[in-house]
């Protein structure tokens, strides 16, 4: 039997949060039993209410604001728990068109895909800026170059994840975990995949999106932090290769001058050279050491997720 939970983190959504309950479907072809899961991230309106009076399955809740991407893996948590064998994820604020969720979910059910985000059509919503429109694309390209995926909407929030792949998820950020999933599932080796997907009008401003050079520095922040945690060695390596290979020419260009007679003039040269190489040793060293405790993570992650299964009664 094929479950589907459709998780909805929310906070203050209870003006949008009806519509979007009531238009979700009630049956997918491939799918024998859906649920509905909202996540309440410290809301101070009627969000509870909204949600208990259009029948909502779970409703798990948050004492203060934790932030979306705290909300995100509490709702993935509990999807889990309650035997999700795929997982979508949608916000509250009718931005996606529900519609389109057995198009999101069908990749997985076909067995293509682990991971599937949809793709929004950017190019043509109006509410976007034209400077938010550059973002989202140039954001995008530099998720791709970073997960190795080919993802062109890597904001979005509308997404379906399959029983594997939610249990190997692991969000480090407080900030989104749009950005990190793809590249987290990129460098895991995930199918990540895309589909065209419909929007509404916007209902509000975005409140992830304080403006645009704080999206850009958030974003920047995660997609270094997550790349330095999942490939740890190439991170800290290659600047230490480059300062390797800067210090052995400066201490090549001191040889020669040395052997010219000219060395005593050139000493600071010999100085900075012993400076870059210690320096790009230091950082080769860290990379090999902060590997080895990515492989012990590696592990770890794996005995929980079998942990997991065996509380579940569940195998991936």
């Amino acid at each position: 039997m094929k479950k589907l939970v459709i998780q909805l983190p929310c906070y203050n959504e209870a003006q949008t949060l009806g519509l979007v309950l009531s238009s979700l479907p009630k049956s997918i072809q491939g799918i024998d039993l859906i649920e509905t899961l909202v996540i309440d991230d410290g809301s101070q309106d009627a969000t509870v209410h909204i949600a208990k009076s259009h029948g909502v399955h779970h409703v798990v809740r948050s004492i203060r604001n934790q932030g979306l991407a705290r909300a995100f893996m509490a709702g993935v948590e509990k999807s889990l728990q309650v035997g999700a064998d795929i997982i979508v994820n949608l916000d509250a604020d009718n931005q996606y068109c529900v519609e389109d969720i057995p198009k999101l979910i069908q990749p997985i059910l076909a067995g293509k895909a682990d991971i599937v985000v949809g793709e929004r059509p950017i190019s043509d919503r109006e509410d976007f800026s034209l400077a938010k429109k550059l973002l989202q694309k140039i954001g995008s390209w530099v998720v791709r170059k970073a997960s190795r995926t080919k993802v062109p909407d890597a904001p979005s929030g509308f997404r379906a994840f399959s029983y594997q792949a939610a249990m190997r998820l692991n969000v480090f950020s407080e900030y989104t975990y749009t950005l990190e999933t793809i590249i987290q599932a990129g460098l895991n080796n995930m199918a990540v995949i895309s589909v065209p997907i419909r929007t509404n009008p916007s209902t509000r401003s975005s409140r992830l999106v304080k403006n645009s050079l704080d999206y850009v520095k958030r974003s920047a922040i995660v997609i270094v932090l997550v790349f330095a945690t999942y490939r740890p060695f190439r991170f800290f390596a290659y600047p230490g290769v480059v300062f390797l290979f800067a210090g052995m020419l400066l201490g090549i260009r001191f040889v020669y001058y040395f052997l010219r007679g000219y060395g005593q003039g050139h000493i600071q040269s010999i100085v900075l050279s012993a400076l870059l190489i210690g320096i790009g040793a230091f950082f080769i060293i860290v990379g090999i050491v902060t590997e080895l405790i990515a492989v012990n993570r590696k592990l770890l992650e794996k005995i929980d997720r079998r942990v997991q299964e065996l509380v579940s009664g569940r195998k991936e």
